[in-house]
């Protein structure tokens, strides 16, 4: 995926172990709850956030963060 495509971001709850990472490098797509879990604030990724979501895909240390095809797409 490129800052061109968009894409639907998935959070895992039960897997993260909240690092923070992924709301440290997306503040617009990512948050942290008070236990320090990781929190979605949208679903579908603008095309403007990608690198930042892929950056928090790449450093997130549990697995937790993932980047999937848009909602409709064809994988």
């Amino acid at each position: 995926m490129s800052a061109a495509g968009g894409g639907r971001v998935l959070a895992d709850q039960d897997v993260c172990v909240g690092a923070g990472q992924c709301a440290r490098v997306a503040p617009g797509v990512f948050d942290q709850a008070d236990d320090g879990l990781v929190v979605l604030l949208v679903r579908d990724v603008p095309a403007g956030e990608v690198d930042a979501v892929l950056d928090a895909v790449d450093r997130c240390p549990s697995g937790a963060v993932r980047l999937g095809a848009p909602a409709g797409g064809p994988y």
